[in-house]
């Protein structure tokens, strides 16, 4: 396996931080939540024997630093972001693209507005949930997290916020413990440093986004929704779901929950790397 390779990139107000590996069509991986490029290490070495996988650090986490640490997030220059990488790494030539969570938003963007730059998409748990018939629900819930945040700092709104994504009637008791990766663990020092900026900035504009479900449902060809065989009822299942009847496109459902690909990961990135092979 030939080691990664680092490299930086200038975007409007940020300086993008980003990791390639393997040889092959590129294969862009968007990541979600507050984890950044280091949340695929548990499925890019597999992946980057056929593919040149590439990921990166989202603007304002981990490595990829903004110009004014300040500004307000929008989902439009995330995708904008995601194209230019495309544009450095795969000039010409359309590349398939996989989101996760907050990623996967960014994702079903970069599709409707760059159609020509993605072959096929893969979008696990977009939390859209403006598309869902009890939106206004939702944007409660997240208009309560950001007071929470505000008045009692970060881990009584992560609480909250974790509560909210459950399914109805699921409690947020201790469960079952899972053994995570050793990479996994030695991950969590950098996604609790990202999850101020993450709560604050990423929820609210991300989970406000309409995506343009007429122009996804011209593309929809190019377009696998996914889910995780665990996430059955909960918050971030829902919106794909109903993306998916809307657009009468098959759900693909990856192992694991939302967070399948670090509790699950030689599982789901081998029935990835068969999505992009169809």
């Amino acid at each position: 396996m030939i080691a990664p390779t680092l490299g930086g990139l200038r975007v409007n107000g940020a300086t993008l931080h980003y990791v390639v590996r393997g040889q092959g069509p590129l294969l862009l991986l968007i990541p979600g939540g507050a984890g950044g490029a280091a949340s695929y290490d548990g499925i890019a070495d597999d992946l980057a024997a056929e593919y040149t996988v590439a990921t990166y650090d989202p603007r304002g986490m981990s490595r990829s630093t903004l110009d004014d640490p300040e500004a307000e997030q929008r989902v439009a220059e995330h995708a904008d972001d995601a194209y230019r990488m495309l544009e450095l790494l795969s000039p010409g030539e359309p590349a398939r693209v996989f989101g996760a969570s907050s990623g996967a938003i960014v994702a079903l963007h970069l599709l409707a507005t760059h159609p020509e730059r993605v072959e096929r998409l893969v979008a696990h748990e977009p939390p859209v949930v403006e598309v869902l018939p009890d939106a206004p629900e939702h944007r409660a819930l997240i208009a309560r997290v950001q007071e929470t945040f505000r008045t009692q700092g970060l881990m009584p709104a992560m609480s909250m916020f974790a509560a909210g994504l459950k399914k109805d009637g699921a409690t947020t008791g201790p469960k079952a413990e899972i053994k995570l990766p050793p990479q996994a663990a030695a991950r969590a020092e950098q996604t609790m440093a990202n999850l101020p900026y993450f709560i604050g900035r990423i929820v609210p504009s991300f989970m406000s986004y309409t995506p343009d479900i007429h122009r996804l449902e011209a593309l929809s060809d190019r377009l696998v929704l996914a889910c995780g065989q665990d996430s059955r009822g909960e918050l971030p299942y829902r919106p794909a779901a109903f993306l998916a009847k809307r657009l009468g496109t098959e759900l693909l459902h990856l192992p694991g929950g939302h967070t399948g690909m670090t509790t699950h990961p030689a599982e789901f990135g081998e029935m990835l790397r068969k999505a992009f092979r169809v």
